[in-house]
């Protein structure tokens, strides 16, 4: 019997017009665990508008919280097959991470002649659309709210060979990129997939609560 293959956990960014995949970032281990907080966004929450007490303004503000590890200690064992490890470690794994949150070096030295041009205003940076992708039931557009890196171990050159990972991220909604935006449309066919997902979960009778018939 064959074991089912194991899928990574990652993140991909895309390019918002073409929709052209621009780099994807599988997750060396898959973390043991996923933290996921979501806010209600309702409506009346000041209190006096009993009207308003059943409403809901949107999607709920939804946060995601992992922890990842990178190791390039088995990769070191073997160095002629393992170049880079063995040159730089994981600075590159560690690299294209932090690249999701800063803009490249092109964009900021075009804000700076735009500046630099008298422009009044200088629009900020727009980055690639970034998904988190946790299997197949779980592609959402998401912001990456922080990254905290720990480097656990270095080579004789300082390169690091060991880090942990802490991503935080906050899932976009169409509240944030609107209905037409590709990353809106991806966050409803989500909304629709938990949807399709809770019906398979079915509906207890209130007996199994200890109550009649409400």
């Amino acid at each position: 019997m064959t074991s089912p293959r194991l899928i990574k956990g990652g993140l991909v960014q895309v390019d918002v017009k073409s929709g052209r995949t621009l780099r994807t970032i599988a997750l060396q281990y898959n973390p043991d665990s996923l933290s996921r907080t979501m806010q209600v966004q309702a409506a009346g929450e000041s209190g006096g508008d009993r009207s308003q007490a059943l409403r809901i303004m949107g999607a709920a503000a939804e946060t995601i919280k992992v922890e990842a590890e990178i190791d390039a200690t088995d990769r070191l064992e073997h160095p002629d097959q393992n170049r880079t490890a063995a040159e730089v470690g994981i600075h590159p794994q560690l690299a294209a991470l932090e690249l999701l949150v800063q803009p490249t070096s092109d964009a900021l030295q075009g804000n700076d002649s735009i500046a630099r041009g008298g422009a009044l205003e200088v629009l900020a940076i727009e980055t690639p659309l970034l998904l988190f992708v946790w299997g197949p039931n779980r592609v959402v557009p998401v912001r990456i709210t922080d990254l905290s890196i720990t480097e656990d171990a270095f080579d004789a050159q300082l390169n690091p060979i060991r880090a942990t990972v802490s991503l935080g991220m906050r899932v976009l909604t169409v509240d944030d990129l609107g209905f037409e935006h590709r990353g809106g449309q991806l966050f409803m066919a989500h909304l629709r997939s938990r949807e399709a997902l809770a019906k398979q979960a079915g509906s207890a009778p209130p007996s199994a609560l200890g109550v009649k018939e409400l």
